[in-house]
Parts: C-alpha cells; sequence; structure tokens
C-alpha cells in the first residue's frame, strides 16, 4: 500500500479543508480495499450521496471517510444528530474511515469502524447553532470513540505502518456477528462489552460487570432493571462469539 497521497492535486484550492478532502478521497480510491469481502478496491460515490464516499463494488458495503491532520482521540465531528440517530435506528449507518495525515501529506494512521458498532450511546448532541448563524438552530453530533469498544476500532494503518488486507478481514471478521444483533439489542450489547473490555482482563466474573451498574443506568434511563440487562446481553455476546462462558456467573472474552 502506497501512503503517499498526490500532491498536485488541489493546488488551485485556496481552502485546505478542499486541498485535504480531494487528496484524501483520491488516495482512498486508489488504495483502499472492502473490509467485508474479498474486493481489492472502493468506487467512490456520487458528490450528492450523503454521509457516503466509497461503496464495495462486490458487496455494496458503504463506507464514510473522516480525515484530518491530526484527531481527538476521543471524539470527531460528525454531521447533524437527528441524521445520524435515524440511520442508527433504521442500521444505516455506513463504514466509518477515520484518517490521519502528515505535513508531507503521507497517511499516519486509518482506522475502521464497522457500522454495526455504532449506538445512540456513542453519538453526542452538540448544542444548536446560534441564531446568527447561516443555520440557525441546527443540531450536529460528534461520534465519541472513546465509548466504541477497542474491537470497534480496527487499525488499517498503524503510525505509518500498514497492515494487510488480510490482517483486517480477520479483525472484520471476528466481530462481523454483532451485525445479524437486532437494532434494539445491539446498543445494550455494545454498551456492556465495551464495558469488560474496560475491566482489562480477560477472564472476569458477573460481579465485575455489575460494578458498571450505574454508568449503564446512565446510559439508559429508560430501563429500571439493569442487572437483568446485563445477564441478558452477556447471552447476546456469547451467541456472538466474542465471550464465552466458563461456569455461572464466570466468563471469558474471546480473542
Amino acid at each position: 500500500m502506497n501512503l503517499q497521497m498526490d500532491t498536485t492535486l488541489g493546488q488551485t484550492f485556496s481552502n485546505k479543508s478542499q486541498i485535504a478532502r480531494v487528496r484524501t478521497e483520491d488516495w482512498a480510491g486508489r488504495e483502499l480495499f472492502c473490509a467485508a469481502c474479498a474486493s481489492p478496491s472502493l468506487t467512490q460515490s456520487p458528490n450528492n450521496a450523503k454521509a457516503i464516499d466509497f461503496v464495495c463494488p462486490q458487496c455494496q458495503a458503504e463506507y464514510q471517510l473522516k480525515s484530518a491532520a491530526k484527531w481527538n482521540e476521543n471524539r470527531i465531528v460528525d454531521a447533524g444528530y437527528d441524521a445520524m440517530m435515524d440511520k442508527i435506528q433504521k442500521d444505516e449507518t455506513p463504514h466509518l474511515l477515520v484518517l490521519s495525515y502528515s505535513p508531507k501529506w503521507e497517511v499516519e494512521n486509518l482506522t475502521l469502524v464497522p457500522r454495526f458498532f455504532f449506538s445512540a450511546s456513542s453519538v453526542q448532541k452538540r448544542n444548536p447553532l446560534a441564531l446568527t448563524a447561516r443555520r440557525a438552530g441546527w443540531v450536529g453530533c460528534n461520534i465519541l470513540l472513546s465509548a466504541i469498544a477497542t474491537d470497534g476500532k480496527l487499525s488499517v494503518i498503524q503510525k505509518g505502518i500498514a497492515q494487510s488486507a488480510a490482517q483486517v478481514r480477520a479483525q472484520y471478521e471476528k466481530v462481523k456477528p454483532l451485525a445479524k444483533v437486532s437494532v434494539d439489542l445491539r446498543g445494550w450489547a455494545l454498551d456492556v462489552f465495551a464495558c469488560i473490555r474496560r475491566l482489562g482482563k480477560t477472564d472476569f466474573v458477573l460481579a465485575d460487570v455489575y460494578t458498571f451498574e450505574n454508568y449503564l443506568a446512565q446510559l439508559h434511563p429508560e430501563n429500571n432493571n439493569v442487572q437483568p440487562k446485563i445477564r441478558q446481553q452477556l447471552q447476546v455476546l456469547r451467541n456472538a462469539g466474542l465471550v464465552q462462558f466458563l461456569s455461572p456467573g464466570r466468563y471469558r472474552l474471546i480473542g
């Protein structure tokens, strides 16, 4: 994989974001592959395709590309809050590609967040734009990368070193079963999974997960029975092949 962008592009632009967009999208169109199937390339979407920058020509998987010279590791700015929440509820979010580049226009880091790792708790509502703004009252959102389990942030390029397509697809295949979990259950399952990852250990007990009860109650104020919900989601994660049941109340993370 060639990590150098074409710096001859965008030279007539004065706006830095326009320059970055044309160069990063050109690079992605030449170098990226589909993580969801064996396609060696992605096709750029029409300019009017909202939140979708690339589509796999084989499996039709959709990708959105976010690029910057430097990212906040905890959150990134996205588009409209209502539109994002609607896509999550309809299970229509694209895969997210988060790219950072060097002053020499070389790709330094590229992370893939599979579409099925987005939930309501990973989206932060921003304050409405001021009445003096051109789009007064419009409400945007941030994607909280810190709220997404590490398993949902697949490394494609890290510190200038690219993973092979086989390595990236292996990461994707491991978490792919989550895509089959219904949207109604997936939000809870993702939140519980993220909590388990924060424990920092492979083997854990039910009481460990119960320590996040108050946190999960804040994320899901409509549910007054958090502990039964935790047990239910452990079963969901077990069925998805992410958690192994060892004995009553004892579990192990897989992979």
